[in-house]
């Protein structure tokens, strides 16, 4: 599976920090448990990419809306 494969498997996501000053990315789904953790830094630059990313899919979602808006009819 890549990064842009649609998929049908679902799960949930859960973000915070541990007791011993970590940041734990907590992804559960059906069968499995998945926690990361990160130093507080990594989190951060976890954080300026999940902001790129969001940015980036914004910006093909625009171009996607505005090639499918239908256009005006000449005069």
């Amino acid at each position: 599976m890549s990064i842009d494969k649609e998929s049908d498997v679902t799960g949930d996501l859960q973000i915070g920090p541990t007791s011993i000053g970590m940041v734990r990315i907590y992804v559960t789904g059906d069968g499995f448990e998945l926690p990361f953790d990160f130093e507080p830094e990594e989190a951060e630059d976890i954080a300026e990419e999940l902001m790129a990313a969001a940015e980036a899919a914004r910006e093909i979602a625009d171009r996607g809306a505005r090639a499918q808006k239908p256009k005006r009819p000449k005069k």
